[in-house]
């Protein structure tokens, strides 16, 4: 998906630059049979290579692939059930006529040893061309409250820590984060996953925990509520209260969103992979130059949609996009943000917050952006399908980051 680019662009979207970079295509919450996933870590990530990746996580619960860990056999089919070919029959056939799988009996059960990810790193990477980033999902909790938050790049395990509320929870997981950045030295990007999965978490907790920096606009499980409900907000509107809430009460900056897969099966089932991805505009294909990127808003969320050019000129004021064409597919572009008197709005039954703007067709896009608005941001919807839909009637979109919120 690299696609080589020249251009100049102007703060706050993103850093100005004359430099040539790249689009990069990437996955950043993936499991394997390491947690709860049912394939092998080896399968999933040639997947993703041979699928048009430039960079993928695998992000395991509370766990890195850098220990010794075998797995049963008996685990390996119960993990399947219901689905296509076995995970076991895909990896024989695959690394037949090798040495490469390895098993063994262990009180009467064989049992089959998982790779690590230093002993399998160097089948598929391929410097500029394909990155393995080490990460984990610090799977935590509150009450029956589900908190998971990604950690790409990570160095070392994370143990969830537990706290004596949803935010605090959310606040001390992400402090352990910066932590191990900080000793490290290696940067670390940290993202909330699916807030409407049980319906842990709010748009309200998500403004308060001002460390977090990124969540989940769209996630590719079917289960954890993408479109929320009568009473409770989906995920594009939890991102405009809690960026409403961040900007004009908190006087901080907004969230960013990205789009993941979380897939677990791999073998038919209902969370398959190729949902849900980040596109990044970064120098280089390494964990440093793709989350410092993505740090500076350089990026966007897709389940589909693909953009040539994305730019933000802070004097203007305008947003110019190019839609990469798909078919005979036809594109809507909204333009959505909160005006700065939105809770005079609220008077009037009507808060204001994530409002429609403007619309507009086609596949060259420029939107003006009032004065009047804490921030804009924009959704661009296909007239196809998704390819690999995670809810019915399901198409393909593009997200863009938060502008003028400076």
């Amino acid at each position: 998906m690299k696609r080589l680019i020249l251009s100049v662009l102007l703060l706050p979207l993103f850093l100005s630059t004359a430099s040539a970079q790249n689009w990069y295509r990437g996955n950043t919450h993936t499991h394997s049979l390491w947690s709860d996933g049912n394939d092998f870590p080896e399968m999933i990530t040639e997947w993703y290579l041979q699928n048009d990746y430039d960079f993928m996580a695998l992000s395991d619960h509370n766990i890195l692939a850098d220990s010794e860990k075998w797995v049963a056999l008996d685990y390996i089919l119960n993990r399947q059930k219901g689905e296509e070919t076995p995970a076991m029959e895909k990896y024989l056939a695959r690394y037949a006529g090798t040495d490469w799988i390895e098993t063994h009996d262990n009180k009467g059960k064989k049992e089959v040893r998982l790779k690590k990810l230093e002993e399998y790193r160097s089948l598929f990477e391929k410097r500029g061309e394909f990155l393995i980033i080490e990460a984990e999902e610090i799977s935590a909790g509150f009450e029956k409250m589900a908190i998971h938050i990604n950690a790409l790049n990570i160095q070392e395990v994370i143990q969830p820590l537990k706290g004596k509320s949803v935010r605090e929870v959310m606040s001390l997981n992400l402090q352990a984060i910066a932590k191990q950045e900080k000793t490290t030295g290696e940067p670390i990007l940290a993202h909330l996953n699916h807030p409407n999965f049980r319906w842990s978490i709010t748009a309200e907790d998500l403004a308060h925990v001002i460390e977090e920096k990124f969540f989940e606009v769209y996630n590719g499980h079917p289960g954890i509520n993408h479109h929320g409900d009568k009473t409770r907000p989906g995920d594009e509107k939890i991102w405009d209260i809690a960026n409403t809430i961040r900007i004009a009460e908190l006087k901080q900056p907004p969230l960013y969103g990205v789009a993941t897969d979380d897939s677990h099966n791999y073998h038919g089932g209902p969370n398959t992979p190729g949902r849900g991805w980040v596109m990044v505009r970064a120098k280089r294909l390494d964990p440093k130059s793709l989350i410092a990127a993505m740090r500076k808003g350089d990026f966007y969320a897709s389940s589909g949609v693909y953009l040539d050019e994305i730019s933000w000129n802070k004097k203007t004021r305008e947003i110019t996009f190019e839609i990469q064409a798909d078919g005979d597919s036809n594109f809507t572009s909204e333009l959505i943000g909160t005006r700065k008197n939105y809770q005079a709005n609220a008077d009037k039954g009507q808060t204001g917050v994530g409002e429609v703007l403007a619309t507009k067709k086609g596949h060259s896009i420029t939107f003006p952006i009032p004065e009047d608005l804490l921030y804009a941001r924009i959704t661009i919807t296909s007239s196809k399908g998704a390819t690999n839909p995670s809810f019915d009637g399901q198409k393909k979109q593009a997200w863009t980051q938060p502008i003028g919120w400076r």
